[in-house]
């Protein structure tokens, strides 16, 4: 880690999560140690201030490939809609924004060594310019096998990303965090960069002063598609936690999926009081997550990679929250069913550019996995998308090219 630029700080949290891991701390949360949330403020309950905006800065969490829809770059290159790509949205809401309110907050990229390239190019085509930094580095830690020692790998697949809950050190490595203090900025909206239902709104900054918090979580009520999603709960002491899948013992896996039990899931979308932000807010549970050394190859060894998550905080700072949003500040793509969905006539980009659902209920969309999955498979077969608003659900099974000419209406099962 010295060697490839890794600080000193950096290599002291590795190396006591490595320890923590050998010394078989657990890093399960069972269904016993846990309550359930049952009710929350809601955001349309809050009102706004919009003086509070001036001292906000907007942070995209920018580090993945989406690998898992077969990408090669930075997701954030991926057209959504209307020949948009996430960068080019972002980018107009911000010149909208400060259009309408005579102020622009800074928006920045937190990148990994993978996107970091292709990210600056995109912004320089789109003209983007501002005088706060607008991006920095998360860290990257090694791979190791369960003794601990490191897979004999190429140096390619030796290392991984510690997950998005390493934004807090890498806030406090980069000197970002006191940049953004010294320029007159106290808070942060931190979001996932395929999430465009996650706009600027001044009503959790709002809560967040009246009820003189430090970290603030959105959450959303859970659904159908969300069970394997990491929800809300309460701890022995009735503070907030978020559990992930990866941390539920396998006999609780009923009691994790009971979406009227666990009602509440992580949007990630989050405010942070920078002035409450300090080394403690690194040390986040741990999850483990055991995976194939070459992501690519599943027969290739079995390694563990460490990683934390963001939301996590929640139950780590003091004075922490969450608020219920509505899904409209959910809409991620994590796969090419979502991309369908938002590429269809069901959402539209308003003059703001903020993403807009234009039917009260979205339909579910089942595209077959072994021909959709990956985006260039999608992109060859989808040669463009029918009107949904008379869709109830979709389902594809084997190679189906689909045009804008076709009528889908009801529950449609389409067979090739």
């Amino acid at each position: 880690m010295k060697n490839s630029g890794c600080t000193d700080a950096q290599i002291e949290r590795f190396c006591s999560r490595v320890e923590s891991v050998l010394s078989g701390a657990g890093t399960s949360i069972p269904e016993t140690e846990i309550e359930p949330v049952q009710e929350l403020t809601a955001l349309e309950d809050v009102e706004p201030d919009a003086s509070l905006l001036r001292q906000a800065a907007v942070i995209k969490l920018n580090g993945g490939l989406g690998t898992s829809m077969g990408l090669t770059g930075p997701k954030g290159l991926l057209e959504v809609k209307d020949g948009h790509d996430f960068y080019s949205i972002l980018h107009h809401q911000m010149e909208r924004f400060s259009e309408k309110l005579k102020f622009r907050p800074p928006l920045i990229f937190m990148n990994s060594f993978s996107t970091e390239e292709e990210t600056v190019a995109r912004l320089k085509e789109l003209g983007f310019e501002q005088d706060v930094p607008w991006g920095f580095l998360q860290s990257r830690v090694p791979k190791i096998r369960p003794d601990g020692s490191l897979p004999d790998e190429e140096q390619e697949w030796a290392w991984c990303p510690p997950g998005h809950g390493d934004i807090y050190a890498s806030l406090l490595d980069s000197g970002l965090r006191d940049k953004l203090r010294e320029g007159g900025y106290r808070y942060l909206f931190v979001s996932n960069i395929d999430n465009l239902g996650a706009v600027l709104d001044s009503r959790p900054l709002a809560y967040m002063a009246r009820n003189n918090l430090a970290f603030l979580m959105e959450v959303t009520r859970r659904g159908e598609n969300d069970r394997k999603g990491g929800h809300l709960a309460k701890d022995e002491d009735d503070g907030l936690l978020l559990r992930e899948v990866a941390q539920c013992p396998e006999d609780d896996l009923d009691h994790f999926q009971d979406i009227s039990k666990h009602r509440y899931f992580n949007t990630n979308n989050l405010w942070i009081d920078l002035e409450a932000v300090d080394e403690s807010w690194t040390e986040l549970p741990l999850i483990v997550n055991r995976k194939p050394v070459r992501p690519h190859e599943p027969a290739s060894e079995k390694v563990l990679q460490l990683e934390q998550a963001m939301g996590a905080a929640i139950g780590v700072v003091e004075r922490s929250g969450a608020i219920e949003v509505g899904r409209d500040r959910f809409a991620p793509v994590k796969t090419t069913n979502e991309l369908f969905l938002l590429r269809s006539d069901l959402y539209s980009l308003g003059p703001d550019f903020h993403l807009q659902q234009t039917v009260e209920s979205v339909p579910r969309v089942d595209l077959d996995p072994e021909h959709y999955k990956l985006i260039g498979d999608f992109e060859k077969l989808v040669k463009g998308i029918p009107s949904l608003k008379e869709c109830h659900s979709l389902k594809v099974e084997g190679p189906v090219t689909i045009t804008s000419e076709m009528e889908f209406k009801g529950d449609v099962h389409l067979r090739g």
